[in-house]
């Protein structure tokens, strides 16, 4: 019996040790939404205690992320998503980062402990009433919203944001 344990914890052990590299990799395709869907405007706090409304940002393109501290693919497309602020700028281009039910200091102290500190826009949906206006049923969910304020792509599942083709795709939208 104490064989049977050891090995059970053996394996479990070595399992979780070699979890990182048994992941699968991060897509980079984004759904285009063919039907005309106006984003749901808000007024969320980022951690900076401001209000930050999607509706400031009319005019350029948002890249509308739901995200969690607690969701590995959340955590995986981070870096992805500060890699490309800094590909398309800032003048054009806004990354929006909603996190999802967490308490600010406690995301504050995560992304303190980040390789890469998130430059983009955090805000914090602490009743998840964002979050069902845009019918998110998992995390992360993303939206890129056109300088009109439509709806054109949307992702659920982690994505390599900085993929050459989501850059395209964001550069096609800033150019009409």
């Amino acid at each position: 019996m104490m064989k049977k344990i050891l090995l059970t914890i053996l394996l479990l052990t070595s399992f979780s040790l070699n979890a990182d590299w048994q992941q699968p990799e991060l897509s980079h395709n984004l759904t285009e939404i063919k039907k005309v869907i106006q984003a749901s405007d808000f007024a969320l706090q980022n951690m900076d205690e401001e209000i930050i409304k999607l509706s400031d940002y009319r005019g350029k393109v948002v890249l509308l992320n739901f995200w969690a501290t607690w969701c590995p693919p959340c955590v995986r497309e981070l870096p992805s998503m500060e890699r490309l602020q800094g590909l398309v700028g800032r003048e054009a281009f806004k990354v929006i980062a909603i996190n999802q039910m967490e308490a600010p200091d406690d995301v504050f102290a995560f992304t303190g402990q980040l390789t890469i500190e998130p430059t983009f826009e955090i805000v914090f949906d602490t009743d998840s009433k964002v979050s069902q206006a845009y019918a998110v049923r998992g995390l992360p969910t993303t939206y890129l919203i056109d300088k009109k304020g439509n709806i054109r792509y949307r992702a659920v599942g982690g994505r390599e944001f900085d993929h050459v083709e989501v850059v395209r795709q964001i550069k096609q939208l800033i150019a009409e």
